[in-house]
């Protein structure tokens, strides 16, 4: 009976989504439209989507999983993202509005190449390859983390999970594209941030009635875990390159992520930022907060599992009545939908437009712009899914390979954007430099194992910020 209340509420869920999606396929859509929502969506509504499109099932499995794994030092890395984030709506997100509306951009690389012309062919399509690269990893990981959730639930094998979560996805993007992607984040922005809310509250309840401390689970972990730790078994310079290797999640927010981005390029004005930063902000601490105490919660109150990236599910089921649990879960499962969908439009984004469109010069009209969108997503679907299924048997993939795109991708273009907005001197040069070095510095750094030493995300980044600079002096700007 329980089975079968949480089954049909996520059934209805689904089907709420997807009803969104045809919806916004109905209208008539300009390419501008299917990518970027021509100025049509309010900032409250463009914030939300952020959010939900920022965290995904790396907050809500890959960072309670962590929490549940590393215990009081995991709490490093919610403070770089959060600081991360606060940055970036502050300094950034008005930025990134005046310059799409100077430079009529749709996306990251054709902001680039718009206002760096005499680089532009390398630009766009060096731009292209990075998104497309890393985004496919990424989603395939939002797939997988859908896939495990469902798995937990129902029941149903991963790779079950994996092909439900790939089909809905594909579908809504497909239909209605940037306006699809935007409104079913909302609906799943409201509800992770109510899963990650309550669930802790009610877990605090939970320890009390059974007389169980977080500390003294902690404390009693075992010998050499350090999980009662702030920086864990590390002490003296150990301790502060483990700070600083979990806060570095802070340089892959600045401005860096092209599906963030998006959401900021396609405000209307800058009173709708304002609203922004107040919704995103408040949005991001609270989600946070509940995260890390999810895992150290699910630690006290599970014990060790097999899987840490289950713990939400399985704490779900067990703090929750199954009406209630459904719609929690319909939260988890959210936030792997709303990261891949919008990763599937960047993607989707730097093949249409970016080498399509603006790459080949094809003079092809917006009714044909859009089918060719549409297709892409299909494609760019299909060739995630697979690769979840590929690795549907591996632990921890949501963690990993977030950790690699955050660096590869945030690392190549955060340095790029954060001087083209603020230093009138930098160059196409430098823009090359920032790309090419963040992307073969973040690959090198892990397949070498000097991420051990200093994380991919800190090293990734101020390599290509200093190659950046060093080649807009040797190669300056072109003053007309």
């Amino acid at each position: 009976m329980a089975g079968n209340i949480i089954t049909i509420e996520f059934i209805l869920y689904l089907a709420f989504i997807l009803g969104v999606g045809l919806y916004f396929a109905r209208k008539k859509m300009t390419q501008e439209g299917f990518l970027l929502g021509e100025k049509k969506i309010p900032g409250w509504a463009l914030a939300l989507s952020e959010r939900a499109t920022g965290e995904s099932a790396w907050l809500v499995l890959g960072l309670t999983g962590f929490a549940f794994t590393a215990g009081l030092s995991s709490v490093w890395i919610a403070v770089g993202c959060v600081s991360g984030i606060v940055v970036s709506w502050l300094w950034l997100a008005d930025k990134f509005r005046k310059e799409r509306d100077k430079y009529n951009a749709l996306t990251l690389p054709d902001y680039f190449a718009a206002k760096y012309k005499d680089k532009a062919k390398f630009i766009r399509l060096f731009s292209s390859i990075i998104i497309i690269f890393f985004f496919i990893l990424y989603v395939a990981a939002q797939f997988n983390g859908a896939g495990k959730t469902l798995n937990v639930t129902f029941g149903i094998s991963k790779t079950t999970g994996v092909i439900i979560s790939a089909i809905i996805v594909i579908a809504y993007s497909m239909a209605g594209g940037f306006f699809s992607v935007v409104w079913t984040d909302v609906i799943q922005s409201i509800l992770m941030i109510i899963t990650l809310v309550v669930t802790p509250i009610i877990g605090l309840f939970y320890l009390s009635s059974h007389d169980i401390s977080i500390m003294h689970a902690l404390t009693n972990a075992g010998v050499g875990l350090g999980m009662d730790h702030w920086t864990g078994t590390a002490t003296g310079f150990a301790a502060g390159v483990l700070i600083f290797s979990n806060f570095a999640w802070f340089f892959g927010y600045l401005g860096g992520q092209p599906q963030l981005d998006a959401r900021w390029m396609a405000m209307k004005s800058k009173k709708d930022i304002k609203t922004g930063k107040i919704v995103a902000i408040t949005w991001t601490i609270f989600a946070y907060i509940g995260a890390i105490l999810i895992g150290l919660e699910a630690f006290a109150i599970l014990g060790k599992t097999a899987d840490a990236e289950q713990v939400l599910p399985l704490m779900l089921m067990k703090l929750f009545p199954p009406a209630i649990a459904g719609i929690l879960l319909a939260g988890a499962v959210a936030a792997m939908m709303s990261t891949a969908d919008s990763q599937i439009l960047v993607a989707t984004s730097s093949v249409s437009e970016d080498i399509i469109h603006k790459g080949m010069k094809k003079d092809i009209n917006n009714k044909k712009m859009v089918a060719i969108s549409r297709l892409t997503v299909l494609f760019v679907g299909l060739f995630a899914f697979i690769l979840a299924l590929v690795f549907t048997s591996e632990k921890s993939l949501i963690y990993t390979i977030v950790h690699w795109a955050w660096a590869g991708i945030g690392c190549s273009f955060a340095p790029a954007v954060i001087l083209s907005f603020f230093w009138k001197k930098f160059s196409s040069s430098g823009v090359v430099a920032s790309l090419v070095t963040g992307f073969f510095i973040t690959i090198i750094w892990k397949i070498s194992g000097l991420d051990k030493i200093l994380t991919a995300r800190a090293a990734s980044f101020i390599i290509a910020f200093t190659a950046a600079v060093i080649f807009t002096y040797i190669f300056p700007k072109k003053i007309k």
